[in-house]
């Protein structure tokens, strides 16, 4: 057994608690019961994942709850359910953002509508024909050039490269947005009609299943909370989805990310929790290089050694400011801040 915390196997028994038997670890001087709970979770991590993919699959909370009792007993609140979502997609967008995929060489972009707080907003696409992959998306309350050319931007700077073809609608925002982002390294194909050929129904079916979530949800409350279910749909649906027109040799559906080639072991939401974030490293006290080569339990004594150096850091600076007058203290505070941005 290792613990939960550092990956220590230095621990003891720690006496009992509700019939369950509690652990302490030596090293980082925690306390943990042996479950498949997260640290700091009551909840086992597979439970959890699977409300993130039925969430995601368009079931509504008190869907989730429903399932969640139906198979394992467990009856959580909505908010208890809504903050696995908002924490759990927060860490995967965080894991995902700078990856890199091998996409082709024509891309779809399109617009939708959807409602933020009642208000009418439009909802932006943008994805590889070859993989199915969704390399961007942009939220804005207006069609415009500076819409299409940010848009465009988000793309450029996920996928690394500049797309041969772009297939649009006839919105007149596209003609100038693509034409100032790309300049002549992009050819700019208008389609017109769904029964021709080429056409764009492959992005209005994916813009068809983002309102089907949408839809349970009735209407998203603020911008924030928009921006972060719409990309963590698209986590969901590059990493987590397998992809009905993506079939291998051996009839295998896969992901877009998979088709697209991407490194990341994770085609399950409970591989994505499990997946390890990669830690913030104050690089003041130590080198970066230093912290990823020591093991888990040296990581946290850095760390701690941080957080101690800060607290002293404070007490000094609020005993200089103390013991000052008032115009005096201004200049020392303002004075003392800029070292330690530099520090």
């Amino acid at each position: 057994m290792n613990c939960k915390y550092c990956n220590s196997t230095n621990i003891k028994k720690f006496g009992t608690f509700n019939g369950i038997q509690r652990y302490y670890c030596n090293d980082c001087k925690r306390k943990f019961v042996p479950n498949t709970a997260l640290p700091y979770m009551q909840t086992p991590v597979e439970q959890v994942a699977l409300a993130l993919s039925l969430y995601y699959d368009g079931l509504s909370l008190n869907a989730i709850r429903r399932n969640l009792k139906q198979a394992y007993g467990n009856y959580p609140s909505d908010s208890t359910v809504y903050g696995w979502i908002t924490r759990f997609t927060k860490e995967a967008i965080n894991k995902t953002k700078d990856i890199k995929p091998e996409l082709g060489a024509v891309w779809l972009a399109d617009e939708t509508v959807i409602e933020i707080d009642g208000v009418k907003h439009w909802l932006w696409d943008i994805i590889d024909i070859k993989t199915r992959f969704l390399v961007a998306s942009h939220i804005s309350m207006r069609r415009t050039v500076d819409d299409v050319i940010l848009l465009m931007h988000k793309a450029n700077r996920r996928a690394g490269k500049y797309p041969k073809v772009i297939m649009t609608d006839s919105l007149n925002s596209y003609l100038e947005g693509i034409s100032l982002s790309f300049g002549n390294q992009t050819r700019h194909l208008r389609v017109k009609k769904f029964t021709v050929k080429p056409n764009n129904n492959i992005i209005e079916r994916l813009q068809g299943t983002i309102k089907g979530r949408t839809k349970v949800m009735r209407g998203l409350k603020s911008y924030e909370t928009a921006k972060l279910i719409m990309e963590g749909f698209g986590v969901h649906y590059n990493f987590i989805r397998p992809h009905e027109s993506l079939e291998t040799a051996t009839d295998k559906y896969v992901t877009p990310a998979e088709k697209a080639k991407v490194e990341l072991p994770c085609d399950d939401w409970l591989k994505m929790i499990k997946y390890p974030v990669k830690p913030v490293v104050n690089i003041s006290t130590i080198t970066s290089v230093e912290f990823f080569n020591a093991t888990p339990t040296q990581r946290q004594l850095f760390l701690k050694k941080d957080r101690e150096r800060s607290r002293s850091y404070r007490a000094r600076k609020r005993k200089i400011i103390d013991a000052m007058t008032e115009p005096r203290q201004i200049l020392v505070t303002s004075h003392l801040r800029r070292i330690r941005k530099i520090v």
